[in-house]
């Protein structure tokens, strides 16, 4: 067969969207053998009950069959026992239309319960993954990973895995009584594999990487608006509203481009299916006619095996359609299963810090290979001490906040807590001991007492109360018609940008940490609203280590310590007092923030 060809590869295609890693072929087997292994009960009784809903839609054609071979020998009225005939009919009819309904309510059944496993263990893994991991992931790919990929096997757990389990058992069946009932015109069925199989090897040689390419271009689309959208006001404000738009719609032209390559690839595999639906009835009824003519097969069995050859076309149709579904749906699967080839945490668990001191030493850092970000950087900061990383946008605060927290790991030199090396403590201890706070605040659904037992589970509501205190956010809180009871976020109470991130403070309260980085966590603030929070956090901080990256220098003016970060290298450390009288980078700062 002669088709157009896919569309043409791109360097930065959707193909190579993907930020978390596609579950590899071996990878889904065992996902799906664990699946059925959690509910092999289920399947097997689904297959049970399909068993016998077959067999039942196959007593008809028999009777039928049997009926034409007494008319055609002749039989009187008496002996072609149409009453009992009729009966037999109809109870099959009866018996065929209880066990199809069950067959349909025991596979949604099954197909739900599947589905909920998959939303679970996704959901489980994803929250246990290096919080680096799904930083570098961006929003965009987790986003079409929990909609997009979920709503597309949705379709596939309900139905398409019970249906087609049951054309399997279905064409399998039919076959077996066609065998039985008239064996040379099983033969006849044998002349339409041939087309059907020489049209599903051009198509299913094709689909799957059409398909995975196609779901790539939704994530490369849902990451270009999703960031478009969240940074729309730098967008704005840097005059990049044309250039987003053109990604936009370059991401939107390579997705439909693979979107009319899967459909082309499905137009061409309906006709076949067509044509060999045609073919099967035709061979049956000519074969079998020539088989009549000959006295080799009677007009019973003829009537029977045609009657058996037309109700092939479901199974088979139901097969191929269903099959071709589960094409899309693999994808997706392999999409969602791929966060089981991270290991969610490979740090030593004999690893423990023996101290609350923090020491970089010489690291190096970057985002892309053989780009650094951060160059050479060594700093310490003793317990207790409150430091300020300052400096002009982009010169890597904000990312050596995140290596002092554990979150990336350097590419080269060292970072330690207590003298254990962060990147190789586990997440879990390493968030025991640092948290890191930034302008990301997520409110989830639920009461505001669950929001904030997310830091700790077994807090007091007085624990509670004082932790909201601890961020002024007890007077709105209070006014609040449920108090601590009250529904937030969507579809209740709708929480100003401020409220949440004051909900993020007081998790921090809670959680207790002894070793705290602070990056823009007052930013939804307005400077004087933020300047008394500071002030209020202060107390609860008293003693813990604070590494603050300071956008208000007023921040870095109450630090024991500040380091300016300048082109990835820290050019100035010392105290506010210090580097005024010194007259370099941090003076002219100063200067310029109070004019």
């Amino acid at each position: 067969m002669i088709g157009v060809a896919p569309p043409a590869y791109d360097p930065a295609a959707p193909t190579t969207a993907n930020t978390l890693p596609v579950g590899a072929p071996e990878t889904v087997r065992a996902y799906v053998v664990e699946l059925f292994r959690r509910h092999r009960r289920a399947f097997l009784l689904l297959i049970a009950v399909n068993t016998l809903a077959v067999v039942a839609s196959m007593a008809g054609p028999w009777l039928l069959g049997g009926l034409v071979e007494r008319v055609s020998d002749g039989a009187g009225e008496r002996e072609l026992h149409l009453e009992l005939t009729v009966g037999l009919f109809v109870a099959a009819l009866v018996v065929q239309a209880v066990f199809v309904r069950q067959v349909r309510l025991r596979g949604a059944m099954l197909g739900e319960r599947m589905l909920a496993d998959l939303r679970e263990d996704f959901l489980i893994r994803s929250v246990g993954l290096p919080p680096g991991v799904l930083e570098r992931a961006g929003t965009g790919d987790l986003l079409s990973r929990i909609t997009t990929d979920i709503d597309r096997l949705a379709n596939a757990m309900r139905e398409a895995v019970p249906q087609l389990a049951i054309g399997v058992v279905w064409a399998a069946l039919l076959l077996g009584g066609l065998i039985i009932t008239a064996p040379p015109l099983a033969a006849a069925v044998l002349l339409a594999v041939p087309l059907l199989v020489a049209g599903c090897r051009w198509y299913f040689k094709r689909a799957p990487a059409a398909y995975r390419s196609e779901a790539a271009g939704y994530a490369a689309v849902a990451a270009a608006l999703a960031e478009t959208v969240d940074a729309g006001r730098t967008v704005e404000a840097h005059r990049l509203g044309g250039r987003r738009v053109e990604l936009s719609e370059l991401r939107i032209r390579q997705w439909t481009a693979w979107e009319r390559y899967t459909l082309w690839l499905r137009s061409v595999l309906f006709p076949v299916i067509n044509v060999t639906h045609v073919t099967v009835l035709a061979s049956v009824l000519m074969i079998g006619g020539v088989f009549v003519l000959k006295g080799w097969i009677g007009v019973g069995q003829l009537t029977t095996g045609a009657l058996i050859a037309q109700m092939l076309v479901d199974p088979v149709g139901l097969i191929l359609r269903w099959y071709d579904e589960l094409q899309v749906a693999q994808v997706s699967l392999a999409r969602l299963v791929g966060v089981r080839d991270i290991e969610p945490d490979a740090g030593d668990t004999e690893l423990a810090p023996d101290g609350r001191d923090v020491h970089a030493d010489r690291v190096h850092f970057g985002y892309l290979e053989g780009v650094d970000v951060l160059r050479k950087v060594s700093l310490e900061v003793a317990p207790g001490t409150r430091l300020a990383l300052v400096g002009p946008s982009g010169a890597g605060k904000s990312t050596l906040g995140r290596l002092l927290a554990g979150i990336y790991a350097p590419r080269d030199g060292r970072i330690t807590l207590g003298g254990a090396e962060l990147s190789r403590m586990t997440a879990e201890r390493v968030r025991s001991h640092v948290a890191l706070v930034n302008q990301e605040h997520h409110v989830f659904v639920g009461s505001l007492r669950d929001n904030l037992l997310l830091a700790r589970t077994d807090a007091t509501d007085a624990e509670l109360w004082a932790a909201l205190g601890a961020v002024d956010a007890d007077g709105w809180a209070r006014a609040l018609d449920d108090g601590l009871d009250t529904e937030v976020g969507s579809g209740g109470f709708a929480l100003t940008p401020a409220q949440a991130q004051q909900i993020a403070l007081g998790r921090l309260v809670l959680a207790d940490p002894h070793t705290l980085v602070l990056d823009e966590a007052t930013s939804l603030l307005d400077p004087r609203a933020a300047r008394h929070l500071e002030r209020s956090l202060a107390r609860v901080l008293d003693g813990r280590t604070v590494v603050a990256i300071a956008h208000r220098l007023h921040t870095a003016h109450d630090a024991d310590v500040i380091a300016v970060v300048e082109n990835g290298r820290i050019s100035e450390l010392g105290s506010h007092d210090d580097l005024v009288r010194a007259g370099g980078a941090y003076a002219a700062l100063w200067r310029s923030w109070h004019g």
